[in-house]
């Protein structure tokens, strides 16, 4: 299987798979992060998926899984055409996958008034970037596969919320009763495994622990932990890359294929993220 972007979640997918027996290619788009990578358990290269890819590793021709989960990192809308769409074409077109997973995002889902969503909700994201996804998405459809839209995803050193708590610079924007939609990496990963089962059919899932959580909910839990006051509150932001949205997204579709979240929430998995474990060996 081939894995494009060994990033945040691509690492920790690769991992997994390469544990479980599958023979696993990594690609990552820079050589200082495929030397940092060097000797795990599965192969790794340096590779410009937004260009072609002609020349990259020939013998990993038709793989039987190819996962997209390359970022854009803070890229605008001219990133995510070439990372995420033409980045996902470009490898449909090299490798000739029997299988392919598009790791997209709930943000496609423009809700705004706490209302729950599943697969079946509209998905009329109004920033150009959403749109993208959806072309994106679109393709690996036609192409038989399978699209795990995402939450915020979080994990070891990383979480958006407790790092502006810790630096403090969170606000409670309108009241902080936005509702916010998360995953974990391992869980997120997990689901990639479920995902991959040739068993499950073509379609979206949404990839999402079970609670979601107003910002309040979320700010109060960790000043509750760290027995410190609530942040300020102030105005919402208007300029998130994605747009301003408010919604619970549903992860029961997935559910159904027995996952389940490690991390039912964020609550659950704070008392890690403050006080994280020795680096997983691998």
């Amino acid at each position: 299987m081939v894995i494009a972007g060994c990033g945040f979640l691509g690492e920790a997918a690769a991992f997994l798979f390469s544990e479980s027996g599958s023979r696993v290619l990594g690609l990552c788009a820079t050589n200082a992060t495929a030397a940092r990578l060097a000797g795990r358990r599965f192969e790794v290269r340096a590779a410009d998926i937004t260009g072609p890819l002609s020349g990259v590793l020939p013998r990993w021709k038709s793989p039987d899984l190819l996962i997209h989960c390359a970022s854009s990192g803070r890229g605008g809308a001219a990133e995510y055409r070439s990372i995420y769409r033409d980045g996902l074409a470009n490898l449909l077109e090299r490798f000739a996958p029997h299988r392919v997973i598009f790791t997209g995002s709930t943000s496609v889902y423009a809700q705004e008034d706490g209302e729950w969503v599943d697969e079946e909700s509209p998905a009329e994201p109004a920033r150009e970037t959403g749109r993208i996804l959806l072309e994106a998405e679109a393709l690996a459809l036609a192409a038989g596969g399978v699209v795990g839209r995402l939450a915020g995803i979080y994990g070891p050193g990383r979480s958006v919320y407790l790092r502006k708590f810790l630096e403090g610079g969170a606000v409670l924007e309108a009241g902080g009763s936005r509702w916010a939609n998360q995953v974990h990496r391992d869980d997120a990963a997990r689901a990639l495994a479920v995902l991959a089962n040739p068993a499950v059919r073509a379609g979206v899932f949404n990839v999402c622990d079970d609670l979601p959580a107003t910002q309040r909910d979320l700010y109060g839990w960790i000043a509750g932990f760290l027995g410190k006051p609530l942040p300020r509150e102030g105005l919402r932001d208007p300029d998130r890359k994605r747009g301003w949205t408010s919604k619970r997204v549903s992860n029961a579709k997935l559910r159904s294929l027995g996952w389940a979240p490690l991390f039912p929430s964020y609550r659950e998995a704070l008392p890690a993220l403050l006080d994280p474990p020795s680096s997983r060996e691998s």
